[in-house]
């Protein structure tokens, strides 16, 4: 025995206790259980919005299956974006607050339930049906509303910033209600949706000028973005299996078979590792004020990593001859998410460190080469699962620029920031 005292070790108890707000500065924050029990919701939101996407391009509804797609994917992100900047400032993990996350996560199997009866309305043109998308919002939102206020009413410093979300959130929820009720037409429900979908992006921007604003986490809350991507990415790891069971299925196990699994992988993974190369973390640490362009031009980022495995699902019906268009929509329904991905990654990363790379304009102009030639080749009649494989090489020359080069322009602009 070395004499010396040891530690007590205590098992965790989950009483109720205070949302007094977490320590914006808190050492080594990471995501909790919770919020990856949380974020597994959605891999059914996403699953189901790719598959009722991909079914729309292959028809060929690209107008219907955008629109929707569109709806779909704002509903799905703002749903989590709710949740996960309350828990990185208020998180306390008592059982009130993993009760209420419990009934966040039936609202959002909800909404999930809700997506196909929603593309459905919009395929057909009369009015658009999203009875059961709202449903779920509302039983998301009440456990959200009586969250917001019981943080205002613990957390005296935060108490103007919680009840402006409280009052926003229920301004909106109440107005997508009675839109709802209203049983409009498609053209009409969009323009009113407009209308609410600015007062929901409006409400955390005027809440966070609120007193002290909320005490979110930079680092934690990066972490969660990109946990939320990973999940998003998942849906490229569908699309990946659906083609390879369409190449099974016509021709057996291949050369073409190899192919597609080497496309869709290798695509989703390559699509993860320029993901993060973005230092977002760091930069919020030091610049709070840059969360809502960052925060917001996410779920652009999302949705074209959900419609890039919606894409690959595409070139899954097309190889069973299930789709109704040719060769070269179909790797543009591929190529195009892929594009926009790339694109608003250098922009968060531009509006992040508040400078241009020229270099980055070498590596966007690689990228689209790339994926220009895999249109070219499907035009020119070459197979579709070699025009998969010329795709996966659009991310590739990001990674192989950032690595050899671009790291260090990164380290520059982190350095740089640090001086301001």
């Amino acid at each position: 025995m070395s004499g010396q005292p040891t530690s007590t070790i205590e098992a965790p108890a989950h009483r109720a206790a205070a949302l007094s707000g977490r320590d914006r500065h808190e050492a080594h924050r990471a995501a909790t259980p919770l919020e990856l029990l949380f974020d597994l919701t959605f891999v059914i939101a996403f699953g189901i919005a790719g598959v009722q996407f991909a079914h729309q391009l292959a028809e060929g509804h690209f107008a219907a299956g955008l629109i929707g797609f569109g709806f779909a994917m704002f509903a799905v992100c703002w749903a989590w974006v709710n949740f996960s900047w309350f828990a990185s400032a208020y998180d306390n993990d008592d059982w009130i607050f993993r009760v209420t996350t419990m009934v966040q996560m039936i609202g959002v199997l909800i909404l999930a339930l809700g997506l196909p009866a929603m593309f459905k309305s919009i395929e057909h043109g009369a009015h658009l049906d999203n009875t059961i998308m709202v449903l779920g919002y509302i039983v998301m939102r009440v456990a959200m509303i009586f969250q917001w206020l019981r943080a205002a009413l613990q957390d005296r410093r935060g108490r103007s910033a919680c009840l402006a979300y409280a009052g926003a959130v229920t301004v909106a929820q109440l107005g997508w209600v009675a839109l709802m009720l209203a049983d409009t037409s498609v053209l009409v429900t969009f323009v009113c949706g407009a209308v609410l979908i600015t007062v929901e992006m409006l409400g955390p921007y005027i809440a966070e000028r609120k007193g002290e604003g909320t005490p979110w986490h930079a680092h934690h809350i990066a972490e969660r973005y990109g946990l939320l991507a990973i999940i998003a990415l998942g849906e490229g790891v569908v699309g990946t299996v659906a083609s390879m069971s369409a190449v099974v299925e016509t021709q057996g196990w291949s050369l073409d078979v190899m192919l597609v699994c080497v496309a869709g992988t290798g695509l989703t993974f390559g699509m993860w590792w320029v993901y993060f190369i973005v230092p977002s973390g760091h930069v919020l640490h030091a610049h709070r004020d840059r969360c809502f362009v960052w925060g917001y031009g996410h779920m652009v980022t999302f949705a074209a990593i959900a419609a890039t495995g919606a894409g690959l699902h595409v070139a899954g019906l097309y190889i069973e001859h299930k789709a109704h268009i040719g060769a070269v929509a179909t790797m543009l329904t591929v190529a195009v998410p892929v594009g926009i991905y790339v694109l608003t990654i250098f922009g968060l990363y531009t509006y992040l460190v508040r400078e241009g790379d020229p270099f980055h304009l070498w590596l966007l102009a690689g990228t689209l080469a790339v994926l220009a030639l895999s249109v070219g080749l499907a035009a020119g009649g070459v197979r579709m699962t070699v025009c998969l494989v010329v795709l996966t090489l659009a991310p590739v020359v990001t990674i192989i620029g950032y690595e050899m080069v671009g790291y260090r322009h990164t380290s520059e602009a982190l350095r740089r920031l640090q001086r301001q």
